[in-house]
Parts: C-alpha cells; sequence; structure tokens
C-alpha cells in the first residue's frame, strides 16, 4: 500500500507548505516529489554556472532555459536516481552553437548539483540547442 504524505517550504519563502506524498511521488497525483524538486535545483543550478561560464568567455546570455529530466530506477528492491538528462537552450549577443556546447559541457561539469550527484548516477547527459534568432 503506497500511502502517506506531507508538506515542505523552505526558509526564503520560495515555497510554503508545497504538499507532496506518496502517489504524487509514483502516480502522477497532483503535488511534488523528492525527485522532482532534485531535477528543479540541477536544472537552475546548471543554468547559473553556464550563464557563469558564458561570462568568463565574455558572452551574455539573454536567456538560458533549462529542463532536468530525472530517472528513477527500480533495483534490487530499491528505488535508485539512476540518470539526469538536462536540455538547455540559450540565446545572446555573438553565441554560437559551438560556443554554447562547449560552455554547457563545461557548466554540466562543474554545477555543485551535478558534482554532487554524478558520483551515484550512471549518467548526466545533456542536449543542448542555440534559441532561433539568437
Amino acid at each position: 500500500m503506497r500511502r502517506g504524505s506531507g508538506t515542505t517550504s523552505t526558509d526564503s519563502g520560495a515555497f510554503r507548505d508545497l504538499p507532496y506524498s506518496v502517489p504524487s511521488r509514483f502516480e502522477n497525483a497532483k503535488g511534488t516529489n523528492p525527485e522532482e524538486l532534485l531535477a528543479a535545483a540541477h536544472a537552475s543550478c546548471f543554468s547559473m554556472m553556464l550563464a557563469k561560464v558564458l561570462g568568463d568567455q565574455s558572452k551574455q546570455a539573454k536567456a538560458i532555459d533549462t529542463k532536468a529530466t530525472l530517472t528513477l530506477s527500480q533495483r534490487d528492491g530499491g528505488w535508485k536516481i539512476s540518470k539526469i538528462h538536462l536540455e538547455t537552450e540559450a540565446s545572446g549577443e555573438g553565441l554560437t552553437e559551438d560556443i554554447l556546447k562547449r560552455a554547457a559541457e563545461q557548466a554540466k561539469e562543474q554545477c555543485p548539483v551535478s558534482v554532487l550527484l554524478k558520483p551515484g548516477l550512471e549518467a548526466i547527459t545533456l542536449e543542448v540547442r542555440l534559441k532561433p534568432g539568437a
């Protein structure tokens, strides 16, 4: 039987009493779950690091949109976060696809959330696109 629920909040107040539950984790019920929060943290951390890496190259991102998709796998009767796939799209003056891809690879390796998660994951994969009209 899958039951249980609660709420979570941040000290900053960015969210308060955000509901989470076993059904929101495994059955797409309303609410969030730890994996969704971790994916959001990874996407935002990566985006911030990408902006920094580009800035270090005297490039300024006009926009960076990143989505992280987390894979939760069942192994040996337990659950494990096995993979995270980052998809990012960015635009900015003077950005080329090559510059963006190299900067994104560097950001993936240096983002503190990637550094934390990498030893326990099978893979962190990355898909990079230059926004049209960039």
